[in-house]
């Protein structure tokens, strides 16, 4: 049998194929810069008939293949194995949008096209698509799908799932599934589109979505306040939700120890307090009519003047012991730069043991007090840092060791992960919210998934991808 490159050189051009080392060096290694894999080819396909005849050959060839958008993943799933037979599939140059109606509101796209592109393409046109983190810069929709990724607005909008109303996507052995019409009520059967949305690559290849659309935000209130607890964090999230009519777009939770890594890594972003508090809530609220976001007489918009009535409500009733207001763009814009380099900040302290977690809202509190307990009988002096998106429950949840003792920490990883999974079973959440399983979490996958789920999800794989070539070795234990 011809191999697999041999029949790929012969229907497409060297820009499109890059078989040299250095040329494919970029697409075999994680955005951590943790996994590096082997591939015999790195294919860079421009529409979805070429990734379909790109999958006719690998099936064929039994060859594996891993889907590649932006190649942003933390948790390793965009990238080879080592064993250098696989093929990358990047997605990059199939970055259309195909269509925009603003009056259905309602975007086609690409799966290459990258998320920030989208957002600016968007407001040109007045219109607002909520996904959003901090790799928008370099992420791309169909990564975003395949990941089912979350971000910062999720308390409103809801994950990528919930921002889709079809896909396109291209089966294992080369069939075009198009589910791309953007019906917003269409019962009909299983639902095909989440079955591929948040499989990681390993049922096919999205090769173009349906996306959501919404008003943009004529105006936004944007506030750091300083709260008591996780308890009383939550009061006052239930609280502006109730006066807000559900129109927080952000609340996100930023512990002491975050703030002190920012003050010593990253000190070009502006922590709003003289003295660094022990927690702080970051709260967005937005406005799209005119009637709550023109000035009034004294220069104040209403949304301003309801995050402000917020705040006095919650310093009242012992919810906020401190708050500092944006009072221009510039100023909303620090706020956010400093929350959207969490990871570049989290990464640049060095060792740590990390986790992206969800937990019901009202267990939280405990979670976090029950860890401190914990790992403290384990190791003395460990940093706890428990941020994240408070308003959906997920926390970005990362240890560090007492201070010059990294080896201390990473001799009882195994102990302290236990620990953590554990507990978060007990409470009932789960143990990756946004970030996917890739490779670094199969293990908990193995030990912590329901085994009637798991074993479903499998029986899903081996009729989807009965050769087992879509980005073997992700997800599935």
């Amino acid at each position: 049998m011809v191999d697999v490159v041999t029949q790929l050189k012969a229907k497409f051009d060297s820009s499109a194929l890059l078989t040299n080392d250095q040329d494919k060096a970029k697409y075999v290694t994680d955005w951590p810069g943790k996994i590096t894999g082997k591939a015999a080819a790195v294919i860079k396909p421009t529409n979805t008939a070429e990734v379909s005849e790109i999958m006719k050959i690998a099936f064929d060839t039994a060859t594996p293949v891993v889907p590649q958008s932006g190649n942003t993943s933390v948790a390793g799933g965009s990238v080879p194995d080592t064993n250098g037979s696989a093929i990358v599939v990047s997605l990059e140059r199939m970055n259309k949008i195909r269509d925009i109606s603003p009056s259905a509101m309602t975007a086609t796209v690409e799966a290459g096209c990258i998320l920030e592109h989208l957002h600016q393409t968007f407001e040109e046109q007045n219109l607002f698509f909520p996904l959003n983190f901090g790799a928008k810069g370099s992420c791309m929709i169909g990564g975003n799908l395949a990941t089912n990724a979350g971000g910062q607005n999720v308390v409103r909008y809801g994950n990528t799932r919930d921002l889709c109303l079809g896909i396109e996507a291209v089966t294992s052995d080369g069939r075009i599934v198009n589910l791309l019409s953007g019906l917003r009520k269409d019962n009909t059967g299983y639902d095909l589109r989440d079955l591929f949305i948040g499989s990681e690559g390993t049922l096919g290849i999205i090769t173009a979505a349906t996306l959501k659309l919404f008003h943009l935000p004529k105006a936004r209130a944007t506030t750091f306040a300083v709260v008591p607890d996780i308890t009383r964090a939550l009061a006052l999230l239930n609280h502006a939700q109730a006066e807000t009519g559900g129109a927080v777009e952000a609340f996100e939770l930023i512990p002491k120890v975050f703030l002190q890594l920012v003050k010593k890594y990253a000190p070009q972003y502006n922590i709003p307090f003289e003295n660094i508090p022990t927690l702080c809530v970051l709260i967005e609220i937005a406005a799209t009519s005119n009637n709550e976001s023109l000035a009034n007489e004294d220069g104040i918009a209403p949304v301003n003047s309801k995050l402000e009535n917020i705040l006095e409500v919650g310093f009242e009733k012992g919810f906020v012991l401190d708050a500092v207001i944006a009072t221009s763009e510039a100023q909303r814009r620090q706020m956010w730069d400093m929350r959207e380099g969490a990871l570049e900040v989290i990464t640049a302290a060095g060792t740590r043991i990390g986790f992206d977690i969800s937990l019901p809202l009202n267990k939280i509190q405990n979670f976090v007090e029950e860890m401190e307990s914990q790992t403290e009988a384990i190791i003395s002096g460990l940093r706890m840092c428990h941020m994240g998106h408070l308003g959906d429950g997920n926390l970005h949840y990362a240890i560090f060791p007492p201070e010059n003792k990294p080896e201390i920490l990473m001799a009882k990883a195994e102990e302290i992960k236990s620990v953590v999974y554990d507990s978060i079973g007990k409470y009932g959440g789960s143990f990756s919210a946004e970030h996917g399983i890739g490779v670094s979490k199969l293990s908990a996958m193995s030990k912590y998934k329901d085994p009637v789920s798991l074993a479903i999800m499998k029986q899903i794989k081996a009729t989807l991808d009965p050769k087992n070539i879509m980005n073997p070795g992700k997800l599935l234990p």
